[in-house]
């Protein structure tokens, strides 16, 4: 546990701080967002929202050379799709928007899926089962809980369901870093892998696939799609581990219940 982050009470503050502001900026997206705008648009808006309303940085920019504030992930990506000024939004598509928001030196990490108004069953299905996979994970979280338990319950959920899991990408320690340790996987082994315990913040960001789990990076060295060309979803939140279970750091408000054992 030495290179894990144990983040104490006022360090605590500060991430539900920065998780309560991120899940502003999905509130005014679920407003905003809709077939027509292009994928820069709503980059652009995402960075004046954080930067101006919510006086906080958006910590993707300038990361790893990262020029942009979110990754805009349409149909086929699986993730860090690039924002674009050609790449408008259809009535079809399926849109994960990834996020990362900073205040007071700590980084909270969240995505959610844009459904448009004329995206097919089939795509609907997927984004609802990854969501719910994520749900699903995130209430085995507590102290004592092994790693692999909530690696096998994501992978176990999608592969019932007809569907494969991204292996390449993985959820993540989060703090004063957007990466921290440990990593977490979305697929395992239950009872193996290391033990959480009270005070780890780290993210849960499954990418599941409509069809086969292989991926690949296209030319411009960021944006990752399938490599059959079926649909791709995510769904992603910042979690605490507490004394007795989990937090959602990230929490918005339509998800107000959820979590209610």
């Amino acid at each position: 546990m030495s290179d894990v982050s144990i983040k104490n009470a006022s360090q605590i503050a500060f991430m539900r701080q920065s998780g309560k502001l991120l899940a502003q900026v999905f509130m005014m997206l679920d407003e905003y967002v809709k077939p027509g705008l292009t994928t820069m648009q709503v980059n652009d808006r995402v960075e004046q929202f954080i930067v101006e309303e919510l006086q906080a940085r958006p910590a993707s920019k300038g990361q790893y050379g990262y020029q942009f504030v979110l990754n805009c992930s349409i149909n086929d990506v699986v993730c860090h799709g690039v924002p674009s000024k050609s790449q408008i939004i259809r009535s079809s598509d399926i849109i994960n928007l990834d996020i990362t928001l900073e205040k007071n030196g700590y980084i909270t990490d969240s995505s959610k899926m844009y459904v448009m108004p004329d995206a097919s069953t089939e795509a609907k299905r997927l984004v609802s089962a990854t969501t719910t996979a994520l749900y699903n994970a995130i209430k085995l979280v507590k102290p004592g809980v092994r790693l692999g338990d909530i690696g096998h319950m994501i992978q176990s959920f999608a592969q019932a369901k007809g569907y494969s899991v991204v292996r390449e990408y993985c959820g993540h320690g989060i703090g004063v870093e957007m990466h921290e340790a440990p990593n977490v996987l979305h697929y395992g082994t239950p009872n193996t892998g290391m033990k959480l315990q009270a005070g780890m913040t780290f993210t849960i960001e499954p990418m599941i696939n409509q069809g086969k789990a292989k991926i690949k990076t296209k030319k411009d060295g960021w944006t990752v799609v399938t490599k059959d060309k079926k649909l791709s979803a995510q769904a992603e939140h910042t979690i605490l581990v507490t004394n007795s279970g989990f937090e959602v750091l990230t929490l918005r408000p339509e998800e107000a219940g959820i979590f209610d054992s």
